[in-house]
């Protein structure tokens, strides 16, 4: 029989037969998800086809390209835009499909969509945006079906998410808007919306990243962040929403690799090598029976503990790890476990990853009809529930455009719409620092009181201040010292911890700059929509 039969008929294989029929290596070899980029060389495709046909590895983890990698993104290597992505993604899965055994577990991060790993695909907001949804959990999990459809229409079974990290670090440099926010019911409950929504169609899920990344300023792409807190304070707050989504059927937890003593008997080891922190505290005092899988194992924070080949894939699976995600050193890893390991642990782990595998395939997609869904009408709805007004009344608005005003667009980019969009009701003059330099903005806005001002950081990541230019932060705080200003934020609203907004007259955050955000938020400041939306984290300001 040829490869496309032998696939499926090793499909349909249960798992009686599969624990009969496969060897020890070929069982360990499961263990394994390395890392796909979906903008590959043909060499590296061919390594990887080799890899999967002679080790038997378990599964792949698509990532967008290697320069996009997170432990090589800091490097600042050039990320080539690719508009074919997603055909690129189906036709690789299909080819790698066809090169395995038994058939492969694809899984992505698609936390806001695919879009977050592919170009030309629906894309939904920020965890932080949909953090500020109000009673709202309906919608929430609409977004995770529609995610979920586009991601068995690539071919993909398994999306890491939801990040069930709660987010009180303002610093923190990798989760901060990937988390709906600092408080932790807020946390659980959205976490829950959203892989009900996915589990929906079928898709697996995998809460990230245990015990709990958010109270951190340290990267664990780049190092080993630290959290010091006594074991009372994080049953209390960081474990919550992974206890919640343990109780109501998660299929899968990522550990993360981070230190916390507390949790660890004082000691200093990154939690996804730690059998205290994953086969004590997750397994035995949580109780959760699914499957566990490391967080990318090329992370700093562990990679560079281990200098033999194979060590550390040891370490991650002798921890409790059933999954070694993004392992870079297969052959030896399947070599050093298969030394090391007890056979009942590595059967467990099989048994947890081919049952997994078996509800994967149960459900994959029939209908490659349906294409990609529409994210415009959903994505209009959120724009409207959480749209926030965070300082200010809707009169002190109208107050405002009655008196009238000009407008400041701080941002580097030329296509963004909200002035454009209130310019059609009202007559006003604006200008953005991408077109003028701020002296001449400065010059130009002199005789006016009212400033109308919308920023647009450049990055949803606190380093650099949010990418916003010295020159731009000096010239924003300057205009709300000696104007009357209201500020729309179409991005993190971290933001405002740079600068004192105690003599804004309003800001508003919309925290997305979707052109849907942006054409709503227009509609907000006219007076035709109304604010629904709630801060979902603590900001340093004071606004007394």
């Amino acid at each position: 029989m040829g490869k496309k039969g032998q696939v499926q008929r090793h499909n349909s294989m249960d798992y009686p037969t599969a624990k009969k029929r496969l060897t020890l290596k070929e069982k360990v070899g499961q263990l394994f998800m390395p890392a796909a980029f979906i903008n590959d060389s043909e060499e590296e495709i061919v390594k990887l086809e080799e890899l999967i046909a002679n080790y038997h590895i378990g599964g792949l983890c698509f990532f967008h390209s290697r320069a996009s990698a997170a432990t090589n993104y800091e490097g600042k290597k050039k990320v080539v835009y690719n508009e074919d992505s997603y055909q690129v993604l189906k036709s690789l899965i299909k080819r790698y499909q066809q090169v395995a055994k038994y058939p492969l577990l694809i899984s992505i991060d698609a936390e806001w969509g695919l879009a977050m790993r592919v170009e030309n695909t629906p894309q939904y907001p920020y965890a932080i945006t949909l953090g500020a949804l109000k009673d709202n959990d309906e919608v929430i999990t609409e977004v995770g079906r529609n995610i979920a459809s586009d991601c068995k229409q690539a071919g993909i079974h398994w999306n890491f998410t939801p990040v069930a990290d709660i987010n009180s670090n303002p610093e923190n440099p990798v989760i901060g808007y990937r988390s709906f926010g600092s408080d932790k019911y807020n946390v659980a409950g959205k976490s829950l919306a959203l892989m009900k929504g996915i589990q929906s169609e079928g898709v697996l899920t995998s809460a990230k990243h245990f015990p709990g990344h958010g109270d951190t300023a340290t990267d664990s792409h780049l190092g080993l962040p630290v959290i010091n807190k006594s074991k009372e304070e994080l049953l209390e707050n960081e474990l919550y929403p992974f206890n919640q989504l343990i109780q109501n059927g998660i299929e899968s937890i990522m550990v993360g690799h981070l230190a916390v003593p507390a949790l660890a008997d004082g000691s200093m080891e990154p939690s996804s090598i730690s059998k205290k922190i994953i086969k004590g505290v997750l397994r035995e005092e949580l109780g959760f029976q699914g499957l566990v899988v490391s967080d990318a194992l090329n992370m700093h924070a562990v990679s560079k503990m281990f200098t033999n080949k194979g060590d550390l894939e040891w370490a991650a699976f002798d921890a409790g790890n059933d999954i070694l995600c993004f392992a870079e050193h297969v052959a030896e890893g399947i070599e050093t476990i298969i030394q090391n390991a007890d056979k009942e642990q590595i059967e467990l782990s099989f048994s947890r990853i081919w049952k997994l595998k078996e509800k994967a395939f149960q459900i994959e997609n029939t209908n490659s009809e349906v294409g990609l869904i529409d994210s415009a009408d959903l994505n209009l709805r959120l724009a409207q529930r959480s749209l926030t007004l965070y300082k200010g009344s809707p009169k002190d608005i109208d107050s405002f455009i009655i008196k009238g005003f000009a407008g400041i667009e701080i941002s580097n980019e030329h296509n963004n719409s909200f002035f454009r969009h209130i310019k059609k009701e009202l007559e006003f003059d604006y200008f953005s620092t991408k077109d003028y330099k701020t002296e001449l903005i400065r010059n130009k806005v002199s005789t006016m009181q009212n400033i109308l001002i919308a920023l647009y950081p450049p990055l949803a990541k606190p380093q650099n201040n949010f990418g916003i230019p010295e020159e731009h932060l000096k010239f924003l705080k300057e205009m709300i010292e000696t104007k009357s200003v209201i500020l729309y934020l179409f991005g993190n609203p971290y933001v405002l911890n740079l600068f004192q907004i105690k003599n804004t007259e309003a800001v508003v955050l919309i925290y997305q700059n979707f052109e849907v955000f942006q054409k709503n938020a227009g509609q907000h400041f006219l007076g035709k929509s109304i604010a629904n939306g709630s801060l979902p984290i603590t900001l340093d300001e004071i606004l007394q």
